[in-house]
């Protein structure tokens, strides 16, 4: 077996100096003040060996002078001598910057008081390679400042194979602090290389930075209502859906609330999975969902008014009334209708990716199902993993660990490292992503599927994230979670927000055309729900047909029986069309 190479850091940045890394940890955990989460029970003693590996990584943290790296939860509120001790140990210029400390982990935050290691590393473990020891590490580009990561501070070592290689044009450059801006196509890429040369690869290879023009990319421009979008960037695109999913979702909750229509889930949070996946797929993979990838159809072109549609189960209904509302599904797109039973989605997904396989004029294609981690605990989970490397399927198994599955915690969801361990069991490939990170997500997948497509093989992808809202409108989370944390992860790790900081930064668009932005979704969101809940119900025949090519007489005569009982009862059914 080889190695996958990874080797946990038990300090910081490799570019910090030990006794620096040693003063600056005492001053900060003499302050009191500062919020880091750490798996190990205290900060390094004086004479402990920094460099040493262990199991489980902490998240000593790396004091930065730039302000374009770290996350925003770790800024403490240091006392002045904490402050002269950090800026005596770091260099007199840190001084001018001290009300501006920001940190930058080497590991990512997650609920229940977890953290994983950072890898800014693309690396798909095969079943050739040993897997990791200890926690698996995260893949991640951009951290939440919307800055893409130095890999220097990376909690884990890769091996020489992983580590990102500067292209020889870019050896000399010296302008990864300086912005980007005002480019667009290969223009913007080829800066963005100079400014990232660690990332040239993949910046080279990902289609967010491409457009539809660039004929790498498939979606449905026909039914979507932005057609412009065939002529910008994919991130452009994937931003201005993020938006639209997030109006949608906020609308029709409160729809729910006020009682036209019955039920709804929201995806809050989870966004950048949705358009990061869905950016790397091609429009005739299969998609097989559970019920929190909303955004994934609409990327492929479902319009609002379908959404809607389907909410209201109205007479354009493409389900004829007959699912809950969020259990959407499109023939046209590929989309296979969610069913509400848990998991039932991953057999049936191994099955189609049997299928693609035997299927000579739709090899190169591939299966995609989608599920929470709770649902990982199911039968159907092992199951469909199984058949599916067994049976040598092109197959990506996309989970979305947010964290909660309705009111069970993660920490009664499994005592090991996540749903990411299950893969070497079973002997596919896997990868751990960061769920929030547009960019990574979007490698990850891409890199899965070339993968799955080339190898007839399937792949196991882990996205960590965070369920900003409610389970469902059937949930009250407050009762299984603190509220103080659902309101720090939404505003210290919230996809959205990470990607409008990358974008913002490059000039590629300004606050105030995001809130116009987001206005219009909102009245596009509100125009199409009107229309919707105006429309007639399904024809009340529809309850009968589409299961058989000829109704059978059992179904005629309660078909029969329904339609005499609404005749002795006109006044409560008036308005049901027949």
């Amino acid at each position: 077996m080889r190695s996958t190479g990874w080797k946990l850091i038990g300090g910081s940045a490799m570019s910090a100096s030990c006794a620096t890394r040693k003063t600056v940890v005492a001053a900060l955990a003499s302050s009191g003040n500062g919020r880091f989460k750490s798996t190990r029970p205290a900060f390094l003693d004086e004479d402990e060996e920094v460099d040493q590996p262990f199991t489980t990584p902490s998240v000593t943290p790396q004091v930065s002078t730039s302000t374009i790296s770290g996350l925003p939860m770790t800024k403490p509120d240091l006392p002045p001598e904490s402050i002269e001790t950090i800026t005596a140990a770091v260099g007199a210029s840190f001084a001018e910057e001290a009300d501006a400390v920001t940190l930058q982990p080497n590991a990512m935050e997650y609920t229940g008081g977890a953290t994983m290691p950072i890898t800014s590393s693309l690396h798909l473990v095969t079943p050739e390679e040993d897997t990791p020891r200890g926690v698996w590490p995260v893949h991640r580009m951009m951290d939440e400042s919307g800055t893409f990561r130095d890999p220097t501070l990376d909690g884990v070592e890769p091996t020489s194979n992983d580590i990102p290689k500067l292209h020889a044009s870019l050896e000399d450059e010296n302008d990864s602090e300086k912005p980007v801006s005002n480019f667009s196509g290969s223009a913007f890429r080829s800066n963005l290389k100079k400014a990232h040369p660690q990332y040239a690869d993949e910046l080279d290879q990902t289609r967010l930075l491409r457009s539809a023009a660039d004929g790498k990319v498939s979606f449905a421009t026909s039914v979507d209502d932005h057609p412009e979008d065939a002529k910008l960037p994919l991130v452009l695109r994937a931003h201005r859906l993020m938006i639209r999913l997030r109006e949608m979702d906020r609308i029709l909750l409160n729809a729910q609330r006020q009682g036209r229509i019955s039920f709804y889930m929201t995806c809050t949070g989870e966004e950048a999975i949705h358009m990061g996946a869905a950016s790397a797929l091609e429009l005739n993979d299969q998609v097989f969902s559970q019920y929190r990838e909303q955004g994934v159809l609409m990327w492929r072109g479902f319009s609002l008014e379908q959404f809607t549609n389907q909410c209201f189960s109205n007479d354009l209904d493409l389900g004829k009334g007959r699912q809950m509302p969020i259990h959407y599904g499109s023939r046209a797109l590929n989309f296979h209708t969610v069913s509400s039973p848990l998991g039932t989605q991953i057999p049936q997904a191994a099955g189609a990716a049997y299928r693609l396989k035997l299927d000579k004029d739709k090899r190169g294609s591939v299966a995609v199902c989608f599920f929470g981690e709770g649902c990982a605990s199911t039968t159907d989970f092992h199951s469909g993993l199984n058949f599916a490397a067994t049976l040598d399927c092109p197959l990506l198994f996309i989970c979305r660990n947010n964290g909660y599955a309705i009111s069970t915690p993660v920490t009664d969801q499994y005592a090991g490292d996540g749903v990411i361990g299950h893969a070497p069991g079973y002997g596919m490939a896997a990868i751990r992503v960061d769920g929030n990170d547009l960019f990574a997500v979007h490698a990850a997948v891409r890199k899965a599927r070339e993968y799955a497509s080339e190898n007839n093989a399937p792949v196991l992808i882990e996205a960590m994230t965070y369920r900003q809202g409610h389970h469902s409108t059937s949930d009250d989370s407050t009762r299984y979670r603190d509220v103080a944390e659902v309101e720090r992860f939404a505003e210290e790790h919230d996809p959205l927000s990470r990607i409008e900081n990358f974008l913002v930064e490059h000039s590629w668009i300004t606050m105030e055309e995001i809130t116009r932005m987001q206005e219009n979704e909102r009245l596009a969101v509100l125009q199409a729900m009107e229309l919707a809940e105006k429309r007639p119900p399904p024809a009340l025949g529809d309850l009968f047909t589409d299961v058989y090519a000829e109704i059978p007489p059992h179904l005629q005569e309660q078909q029969r029986q329904l339609e005499e009982h609404m005749a002795i009862y006109p006044d409560y059914y008036k308005g049901t069309s027949h």
